[in-house]
């Protein structure tokens, strides 16, 4: 048993060695060829949409790391998808480790053949070249020597291969300077098929051994973090202002200075939700970037970022939410945009007549599709520069994003946008489409209690709640209304009303609740006088609805 565990531990270090320098290499090419990325990415793009939300709902973070590996992720979704993955992997690892005690062809077969599903998985993505395979290769090629590299160390043998064993120790068959547990570890490999005597490895060979392969691991994969890091950060770019009279006015002061435990009503880029299909922080230079608008258009076009950045800009505050946000839910948020209309584009371009849905394309060939009456019907639809005063954030879209007012993100709101294609619904299909989520899916009015919390004790003499509501397509929110305890509903005292696709904040002050355990709920009534509906729906397929309702205790 022990030996199984030696050399199972032999596999692990080898195989995450090989991905160590996988990943370093990537960071010089292309990050997203790393062999972890590659599969984790194919992991997500083919795990059924309704398992996919489920994992959104029920594992929610703020992003996370696995040793030198940085996955840029709000929630824990790509951990439990992709972590299942990774953790199947290296059991094989382990496998393949302990089948190199009888036939060390066997474990390097196996090593390889993990590999070439990264592979595989690198370059059969959306827009891959010969250059995403280049990671795969050195991932084997290191994984592979450094399992011959412990291999040959438990064995006693010369890391020399023209030698088969070590002069120095040629004069010992005995493990003396093992302990037990490792000395019944190599035992079985003292002894070559001709029945001569190998020479016996001591412990400090094979601890010396696995903690240059470890190490390596941790600096290589660390290395690789590094320069990814670096190729990360932000250019140095300074974007131009609105044009005149486009400017949006300054932002009213928000509830939060009085009530922290309410949402500010500006998030900061920072603190602004992310939820895309992206393991890592895709890296795309605005030097060489276009814009290409093709299809059923009269003008075909192909616009430089510097071009872009010489058009009109226009200056909106705009609420985004992802059709993944469940009632109460985190990923919706609101902040100050800088664009180009989109119909001053499609108006160069010229759509034609056929055309009923705009493709779009990010740099990696990730789709999206936007119905065109939609994005066309009068609402501010914008070819995105900047956030918050800012140029984009690369985890926000660097170096152009779209922003469609009034519409889930998975509709409208493609990061590192590259293209506009003028296309039909019967000839082509966005990545969610075919996934089976709805194609004409406008945000539904939502309200949220962010204070009182789930499940906390709070004083009840006199108790605050509050929080946002948003209602984008239907004249925006003119009321919230709370109900405590299943009683009458009261209307709530709202704050300052931005503009009518952004969302409004709100609160309420309650005396006197007695000891013992509370509910409250919150609805708001739009622009048009319809409520928020109480039927309850899943984020699948278009968008979550239902009232929220916070359980908390008074102590």
């Amino acid at each position: 048993m022990t030996s199984r565990r030696l050399y199972a531990l032999f596999g692990l270090l080898a195989t995450l060695f090989g991905m160590a320098v996988g990943h370093l290499v990537a960071s010089l090419l292309r990050p997203d060829s790393s062999p972890v990325l590659a599969v984790g990415s194919a992991v997500i793009d083919n795990t059924p949409a309704q398992l996919k939300e489920w994992a959104i709902r029920n594992f929610e973070s703020d992003g996370f790391s696995i040793g030198p590996f940085d996955f840029a992720a709000r929630n824990y979704d790509k951990v439990v998808l992709v972590g299942s993955v990774l953790v199947g992997v290296l059991v094989l690892a382990a496998v393949a480790g302990i089948l190199t005690r009888t036939r060390f062809e066997i474990g390097g077969a196996m090593i390889l053949a993990l590999v070439a599903v990264a592979a595989l998985a690198a370059v059969t993505r959306s827009g891959a070249g010969f250059v995403d395979v280049i990671p795969s290769l050195f991932t084997a090629v290191a994984g592979v020597a450094g399992l011959w590299v412990l291999h040959r160390a438990a064995s006693g043998q010369s890391l020399d291969p023209r030698h088969g064993v070590s002069d120095a120790s040629r004069t010992t068959s005995k493990p003396a300077h093992l302990p037990d547990d490792m000395a019944a570890a190599v035992a079985a490999d003292t002894t070559t098929e001709q029945g001569s005597k190998k020479a016996a490895p001591t412990r400090r060979t094979v601890l010396i051994a696995s903690g240059i392969v470890a190490g390596a691991a941790l600096v290589l994969g660390s290395t690789g973090r590094f320069i990814g890091n670096l190729r990360a950060r932000a250019e140095d770019i300074v974007l131009p202002g609105p044009a005149a009279g486009e400017a949006a006015p300054a932002l009213p002061t928000g509830l939060e200075g009085e009530y922290p435990e309410i949402t500010p009503l500006r998030i900061s880029n920072a603190d602004f939700y992310r939820v895309d299909t992206r393991l890592d922080v895709p890296v795309v230079d605005s030097d060489g970037w276009t814009l290409t608008v093709d299809g059923d258009v009269e003008n075909p076009l192909e616009i430089s970022f510097e071009e872009l950045l010489a058009m009109p800009m226009v200056e909106r505050d705009i609420t985004l939410t992802c059709v993944s946000n469940s009632v109460g839910g985190k990923y919706v948020g609101g902040a100050r945009w800088l664009g180009v209309p989109l119909k001053d584009v499609l108006d160069r371009a010229g759509v034609g007549s056929k055309a009923d849905q705009i493709l779009q394309t990010d740099f990696d060939g990730m789709t999206i599709s936007t119905p065109l009456d939609l994005a066309t019907d009068g609402r501010e639809a914008l070819i995105v520069v900047g956030m918050n005063g800012e140029p984009l954030p690369r985890e926000h879209g660097f170096p152009v994003r779209m922003v469609i007012p009034g519409l889930y993100g998975f509709i409208s709101a493609t990061k590192w946008l590259t293209k506009l294609t003028l296309t039909t619904y019967a000839d082509q299909e966005a990545y969610w489409t075919k996934k089976g989520w709805g194609t004409d899916t406008p945000i539904k009015p939502s309200t949220r209690i962010d204070t009182p919390r789930v499940l906390t004790t709070v004083p009840g003499d006199e108790l605050l709640i509050g929080g946002v509501a948003w209602a984008q397509n239907d004249g925006g929110v003119k009321k919230v209304q709370v109900q405590v305890d299943g009683g009458r509903w009261q209307d709530a005292e709202i704050g300052a009303d931005v503009n009518n696709v952004y969302w409004r904040q709100w609160y309420l002050v309650v005396n006197g609740l007695k000891a013992g355990s509370h509910r409250v709920s919150a609805r708001c009534i739009d622009g048009s006088g319809g409520t928020q509906t109480a039927v309850r729906a899943e984020p699948y397929p278009e968008g979550a609805s239902g009232i929220h309702t916070v359980q908390f205790t008074v102590g």
